[in-house]
C-alpha cells in the first residue's frame, strides 16, 4: 500500500506541472476557437474530443494535439513506473478542472457534459 501511495503522489506531483503548463491547443487559432464554440472538450480519459461532428480539419487538428499528449503521457508513465492510463486519466482530471464555465468535458459515463 505504500509503494502504491508513493506512486500516486509522485504522479500527482508530476501532473501537477500539466496545472501550470499551457493549454496543448496554445497558439492554435482553430482548436482555440472550437473550445470556445463548444465544439472540442476535455475528456476524462486525458484526451480532447470532438462534441458532435467536426470537419475534417478539426478532426486532424485534434488528433495531433491527442498524439502529443499521448507522448507525454508515455515518457511519464515510464518515468514514474505505471499505465500511460493512470497518467492520462490523473491529467484529465486536471484538465477538466481548469475548464472555463461553458467550455464542455466527457463525464465517466461518456456523456458531454458543460461546465
Amino acid at each position: 500500500m505504500t509503494a502504491l501511495r508513493t506512486i500516486l503522489i509522485s504522479l500527482s506531483l508530476t501532473l501537477a506541472a500539466f496545472a501550470f503548463a499551457p493549454s496543448a491547443s496554445a497558439g492554435d487559432p482553430v482548436i482555440d476557437t472550437a473550445i470556445a464554440a463548444g465544439e472540442v472538450g476535455e475528456r476524462i480519459d486525458g484526451y480532447l474530443g470532438v462534441v458532435g461532428t467536426g470537419d475534417a480539419t478539426l478532426v486532424r487538428k485534434v488528433q495531433d494535439i491527442n498524439n502529443r499528449r499521448r507522448s507525454v503521457y508515455e515518457q511519464t508513465a515510464r518515468d514514474k513506473a505505471t499505465t500511460i492510463q493512470i497518467v492520462a486519466q490523473l491529467a484529465g482530471e486536471k484538465q477538466i478542472a481548469k475548464l472555463e464555465a461553458g467550455e464542455f468535458y466527457m463525464d465517466d459515463s461518456g456523456a458531454w457534459q458543460r461546465k
